[in-house]
């Protein structure tokens, strides 16, 4: 986190600890064990940098930005419009990256979730999710291996938190998911675009890696490059009140909010985070969110939960919370995981809430499960990676095995 901006609920202490959290799980370094570094994940004014070092003009940044982002290339022999002998020099000082695919599978409806191996050994799941109404479909894109929030009807909950991922790692699940689908430019310009919008709901809390996932933000949205609108971004978070402000005033992308309850003494218990940031000031956040409007609303995201937090009085308290903000609610059935104690609320409990918060005013879908034969679903991502004693890093000196690009 950048020094230079201090909201008014943004204090001292509050960006102290954020950036000490973050601080504590780094993603590793961009410079591989034979020394050349990844140019994935490099701001433009920091790959101007890196050209100028070779004696390079900014230009050639340029360049360089549209066969990585706009085209997809990864191999430097590849792009024409650069000069054969500072091709050769790029491949001896730089790589163009992506994660390695460890598993990929497509559930029956066509929901495809890949686990993703990163330098260090460290693994995320990220999942594409089509839209059989229409030629399109959502990345879900992960911003860190594990949680920390331990939300106690999520999977990922039960992993703890490993590391944040770094920007590169983050446009690079994009970037290799398109590779899958071959949907980077092609000569006839007839190039499909399944991959149409990106959620920020996979692994982690991307309000506690904030700056590496506005950077990767920045990257993807970037009009020379994989130029995404920032209307086609969704950022979820459980309620990290005092970065709400920070990422709507410099992000301006679309806010979700995973609320799943609507008294703090079940959302304590239900996304622990609520003991420190309660339902009030996270509602209070959601109403400041400045790119909140009626074509724009916020959207609450809301797990059913038999007998938990699927009444009809949980329903009317939902209305009451939102009535005076643009907002939707996305109700989500229960995804069973191994050892789990919830069940999936009936779904005579989901359309009767529905109805009540529809009969408000407010747009209330039931979120279809996909993929959860593969453990694809909401709440369902989790890997192996496990937390890596910082001694053992100490002694190692460096990030771990680099020699996966």
């Amino acid at each position: 986190m950048t020094d230079s901006v201090s909201l008014p609920d943004l204090t001292a202490d509050e960006q102290a600890r954020i950036q000490a959290k973050a601080a504590l799980f780094p993603p590793p370094s961009p410079v591989l064990a034979d020394g050349r570094k990844d140019l994935v994940g490099l701001s433009r004014e920091e790959l101007i940098a890196e050209l100028a070092l070779l004696g390079e003009k900014p230009f050639r940044a340029k360049q360089l930005w549209h066969w990585i982002y706009h085209q997809g290339v990864t191999q430097f022999d590849e792009m024409s419009s650069i000069s054969r002998p500072l091709r050769e020099k790029l491949a001896n000082t730089y790589v163009v990256g992506r994660p390695d695919i460890t598993t990929q599978q497509t559930a029956r409806d066509d929901t495809r979730k890949f686990l993703f191996r990163f330098r260090d050994g460290q693994e995320a799941e990220t999942v594409y999710i089509p839209d059989r109404r229409k030629d399109r479909g959502a990345v879900c894109i992960s911003s860190q291996v594990g949680c920390t929030l331990s939300c106690s009807f999520c999977h990922t909950g039960t992993q703890k938190l490993v590391r944040n991922l770094g920007a590169a790692e983050i446009v690079s699940q994009f970037m290799a998911a398109r590779d899958s689908y071959g949907e980077w430019p092609s000569p006839t310009g007839d190039t499909p675009r399944l991959l149409s919008t990106i959620v920020m709901m996979g692994m982690g809390e991307p309000l506690y890696n904030y700056d590496e996932v506005a950077k990767a933000i920045n990257i993807i949205t970037d009009g020379e490059g994989i130029a995404l609108s920032r209307r086609r971004i969704t950022l979820s978070t459980s309620g990290v009140v005092p970065m709400m402000d920070r990422c709507g005033s410099e992000l301006g992308v679309n806010l979700a909010i995973s609320l799943h309850a609507v008294r703090d003494e079940l959302r304590d218990v239900l996304v622990p985070l609520n003991r420190k940031y309660p339902i009030a000031e996270l509602m209070e956040a959601c109403r400041r969110y400045p790119s909140a409007s009626n074509s724009r609303r916020i959207t609450f995201e809301y797990v059913m939960l038999r007998g938990v937090n699927d009444s009809v009085a949980d329903a009317r308290a939902l209305v009451r919370l939102i009535r005076d903000m643009p907002a939707k609610v996305n109700l989500i059935p229960f995804n069973p995981w191994p050892g789990s104690d919830y069940q999936t609320s009936t779904r005579e409990a989901v359309e009767k809430f529905a109805a009540i918060i529809m009969d408000a005013g407010f747009a209330s879908p039931i979120r279809m499960p996909r993929g959860r034969e593969i453990l694809a679903a909401c709440g369902q991502l989790k890997t192996e990676s496990q937390r890596v004693r910082r001694a053992s890093a100490d002694r190692a000196g460096d990030n771990g095995p680099q020699d996966a690009v």
